[in-house]
Parts: structure tokens; C-alpha cells; sequence
């Protein structure tokens, strides 16, 4: 969406402090023994007691709240009580939400107690490269330009990016234009961002694949070539300059 008027501006803000507030516990929230349920269930008591509702339940009907991943699974992840978080798993949570008509999303990859698998390395790189990508982005910008940093960025590292996940425009919906916002360079997309815009920017950083794959339960992703994924995510407001970082409570660069 355009951000036109200073109640529609409140509304962005209102819902982004929503969702990341909502990450943050969670996160904050896990530990070894919890299913990935309970953590779930966590999540949608905030989400309820904010007045906010699920976005990926209202939107596609996914059977949870938000989105858990662990392990080798990249993103989409179901929570169930049968999954147990163990220390050192690598765990996304991703948070989306709608609120008085306004949608945001975030998302963040973090490891559990002791990086005893040696994750860190992997989640640092793909927060850091998110942080760079955000703080180039204003009104002009291409999206290809951004998402060619984010790729140099991640092979410089030593690490591949998943080329079939993007970021997405947000705002009075959970996916708007541009509807794609590539972590690799589509010299086909030939889109800008927009001043006042709202965008959901992601990096997908891999260490072998580079294109995800959905398992037979229709919403769990994992990688072609398997291997591991680190998901950051902020709801941005496009400026003339450093843009707006709607969702920053979420505290995923402290």
C-alpha cells in the first residue's frame, strides 16, 4: 500500500508494533521440551489479547497461528505438539497479522540455548545482509539492485539464497505489490520502490540449496539439496531516505 494520510500511518504502525511485539516473546518464549504448539498457542494468546488476527489462518486457512520452522525446514512450518524444540535447533518464527483492516509481517531465525550444531554463523549472516539491503532501499531504488546485494552479499559468505521466495508489498493486505521482491538480480523486474510505500523485505540464506520445495503436508518448505535456511523479515515505509522500520520492536538487530 501508499501511505496517504496520517491515520492510515497509525494504523501501519499499530499493527507492525502488533506483530513484532508478538515475535519478540515468542522467541523469547521458547525452550528446549516446548512443542512447537504450546510455542504456537503463545503466540495466538498475544495476538488475541492485542485485538489482532492471524494472517496466514485468515488469509490461506493455515492450520496454526504462525509459522515454526526447525531444523532443515526452511519455512511454512505447521506447529504441532508433536514437535519438541531441543537446545540448539535452529528455529524460525514467522509473525503476520491483520489489525483494523492493516497487515504486517516479520519473521526471524535464531538458535535455541547453545549453538552446539554451529547455526549462529548462518543466522548472524543472513540478519546482517538483512540490515544492509533495508538501509539501501528508498523511493527509486530497484528491486533487482537490492536483491543483487543481498545475493553478493550472501555468496560472499559462502552462502546460496532461495530464489523462489521473495519479499512482497503489504499493507491493506498480507501480499501486495510488487508482489515479488527477489533476494537474487531479476534483470527481468524492472520495478522500483515507491516513496510511501510499505514493503515486507526478507532474506532467505542458505547453505546448499538454492530453490525451496512444499512437503506433503501442502504448507511445510524444505530445500532442493537440503541443508539449512535463516529467515529475517522487517515491514518497511519507503522514504527519500532511510526508510521507516514499521516492525522494529521485534529487536531481531539488538
Amino acid at each position: 500500500m501508499s501511505i496517504t494520510t496520517e491515520s492510515e500511518l497509525v494504523g501501519m504502525k499499530k499493527v507492525s508494533d502488533v506483530v513484532a511485539y508478538t515475535l519478540r516473546e515468542m522467541k523469547n518464549y521458547a525452550k528446549p521440551g516446548l512443542s512447537t504448539k504450546q510455542l504456537d498457542n503463545y503466540g495466538a494468546g498475544i495476538l488475541k489479547d492485542l485485538g489482532a488476527n492471524s494472517a496466514p489462518a485468515k488469509t490461506y486457512g493455515f492450520p496454526g497461528c504462525t509459522c515454526i520452522s526447525v531444523g532443515n525446514e526452511f519455512c511454512h512450518g505447521i506447529p504441532s505438539a508433536n514437535s519438541l524444540l531441543k537446545e540448539g535447533d535452529l528455529i524460525n518464527i514467522d509473525v503476520s497479522a491483520e489489525l483494523d483492516g492493516f497487515w504486517s509481517d516479520n519473521g526471524a531465525s535464531f538458535v535455541l540455548g547453545d549453538d552446539k550444531f554451529g547455526h549462529q554463523k548462518l543466522v548472524d549472516a543472513s540478519k546482517e545482509i538483512l540490515k544492509k539491503a533495508v538501509l539501501n532501499i528508498k523511493g527509486g531504488v530497484r528491486v533487482s539492485d537490492i536483491g543483487y546485494m543481498i545475493e553478493t552479499e550472501a555468496k560472499r559468505r559462502g552462502y546460496k539464497v532461495i530464489k523462489n521466495l521473495t519479499g512482497h508489498g503489504i499493507g491493506r493486505g498480507l501480499h501486495e505489490e510488487p508482489s515479488e521482491i527477489p533476494n537474487f538480480k531479476d534483470r527481468f523486474n524492472l520495478t522500483r520502490f515507491k516513496k510511501n510505500s510499505v514493503v515486507a523485505i526478507e532474506t532467505f540464506i542458505a547453505t546448499h540449496s538454492d530453490y525451496a520445495v512444499t512437503l506433503n503436508d501442502g504448507w511445510t518448505m524444505v530445500g532442493n539439496r537440503g541443508g539449512f535456511m535463516a529467515q529475517h523479515e522487517h515491514t518497511i515505509l519507503v522514504t527519500d531516505h532511510n526508510p521507516i522500520i514499521l516492525t522494529e520492536k521485534n529487536e531481531i538487530w539488538d
